[in-house]
């Protein structure tokens, strides 16, 4: 499966052109609309993953990729969600508890409280545990949602948490994952040090392109689904 991720983009007869303009949209992502239609491009990747096509698919039909990049966000930021609103809530929590202990011990005649500065110390310590928990569970889940969306081409897909979790918990989606942390963490940072001489930019994309075949690949030979794209 790796050697067929890493292969992907340059079976493609156009790799070239298609790695050229993947990294100049990464350069211009900054400017939104290149950054819809490059995840659109990703969408079209993972369909073309799970379909068990051998190379990358081209950069056609613009307005498509826009549209599909718009509806990858919407997944990704609806998964975002399990993380932001415990975060946020949280830290409402810990600002509101630090603020009656603060209030607490500084109120006239009060006596310090070890047990109470304590309490609150493993308070944070255990609420920080369980966001970091859920970060590693979303960050689990959430290139399975969007794989499961790219194969049936509709939102709902990203948020049907059966079919999800039928791919997810597979060991053909687990060692996927894996290998596509491994290539984003080595290829990666090869990317990110280039970046200063730009090449970065394009291997940034190579390395997407790779991950998101990765994700797709090991969805679908998880659930046994073909793509219909």
């Amino acid at each position: 499966m790796l050697s067929d991720a890493l292969g992907f983009v340059k079976r493609s007869d156009d790799w070239v052109a298609t790695t050229i303009i993947g990294g100049v949209l990464s350069l211009l992502s900054i400017l939104i609309i290149p950054a819809f239609i490059l995840q659109g491009y990703y969408v079209r990747a993972m369909q073309a993953a799970a379909s068990g096509d051998e190379s990358a698919p081209s950069f056609t039909d613009w307005g498509g990729l826009l549209v599909d990049g718009l509806k990858l966000l919407v997944v990704m930021f609806g998964w975002s969600l399990l993380i932001v609103v415990p975060m946020f809530l949280f830290s409402i929590v810990m600002g509101v508890g630090s603020t009656f202990v603060s209030q607490a011990a500084s109120a006239p005649g009060a006596a310090p409280s070890t047990a109470g500065s304590l309490g609150f110390g493993i308070l944070g310590m255990v609420g920080m545990l369980l966001v970091f928990g859920l970060s590693l569970v979303v960050g689990y889940l959430a290139p399975a949602a969007s794989a499961n969306f790219a194969i049936n081409g509709t939102l709902g897909a990203g948020f049907d948490i059966r079919t999800i979790l039928s791919g997810a918990l597979t060991g053909e989606y687990a060692i996927a994952w894996l290998l596509a942390v491994i290539v984003a963490v080595v290829l990666g940072t090869i990317g990110s040090l280039l970046t200063i001489i730009l090449v970065g930019i394009f291997v940034m994309f190579y390395v997407q392109v790779t991950t998101y075949y990765l994700f797709a690949r090991g969805f679908a030979d998880g659930v046994g689904t073909q793509s219909n794209w």
